[in-house]
């Protein structure tokens, strides 16, 4: 009884882990949104994709006005994006998506990361055209109604769909995703919205054009270093190229 009960508390912390970084997440998304283009969803699409985000996590609704109020009140942290990229063992790459208050620390975090678990951290172009940056967005398939993923994609390319598939969410449930050029970000918003078509969750991806395939025992290596980076405080996102 006893191993089992250690064993769902373990459990339990680390979904509470898991919860409380998504909400860091998404509270800094949401002030960097009201930082450059206002607290009004209705004119800020930015805005709006946030909290859609922070949603999505059943982050609650009183900590989502908490994140507005905050980036609107004097004082408050400046958050900067900035990505970094580099390499894990094995020769696989990645890119680091941050978002910061102190741009020295958080280089010397992720840098410890990547030197710690035999990566190495390289300069602002180095892998980055190995990736294609693009628009994301999840969908709960009812909210297609009665559309089938072919009719949205007919009724999306010409607003810039280049991608749509199945996928799954964090908790494991079923998704549409659809991608474009993140140029065509906002014409893809619209089209959704102007459909009715309610979007779960949506953002920046970087889709790799090629993927390095590894045995198990240097693809866990590879692994362990994006663990360790994306439990980092100031991390938002990791990509790589792992197959």
């Amino acid at each position: 009884m006893g191993r089992i009960f250690e064993t769902r508390k373990a459990t339990m912390f680390a979904r509470w882990d898991r919860m409380a970084k998504a909400f860091t997440r998404c509270g800094k998304e949401i002030t960097i949104a009201v930082r450059q283009g206002g607290d009004s969803v209705e004119s800020n699409p930015a805005l709006r994709r946030a909290i859609q985000n922070a949603r999505a996590v059943n982050m609650p609704k009183d900590k989502i006005q908490n994140a507005i109020d905050k980036a609107l009140g004097v004082g408050g942290e400046e958050y900067q994006e900035v990505v970094y990229e580099g390499y894990a063992p094995h020769g696989v790459a990645v890119l680091v998506l941050t978002a910061t208050d102190n741009t020295t620390r958080t280089v010397a975090n992720v840098r410890m990361h990547f030197n710690k678990n035999d990566g190495n951290l390289g300069s602002t172009g180095s892998v980055a055209f190995m990736f294609d940056k693009m628009a994301a967005f999840r969908i709960d398939p009812e909210a297609l109604g009665e559309r089938d993923q072919d009719e949205l994609e007919l009724e999306l390319i010409d607003h810039g769909l280049e991608q749509i598939g199945e996928g799954t969410g964090e908790e494991g449930e079923d998704l549409v995703i659809i991608r474009g050029a993140f140029t065509e970000f906002g014409s893809l918003q619209s089209a959704l919205e102007e459909r009715g078509i309610e979007v779960k969750s949506s953002g920046v991806e970087y889709i790799p054009n090629n993927v390095v395939e590894l045995p198990d025992d240097q693809a866990e290596a590879v692994l362990k270093l994006i663990d360790k980076l994306e439990q980092d405080d100031d991390v938002q996102h990791v990509f790589h190229n792992l197959g």
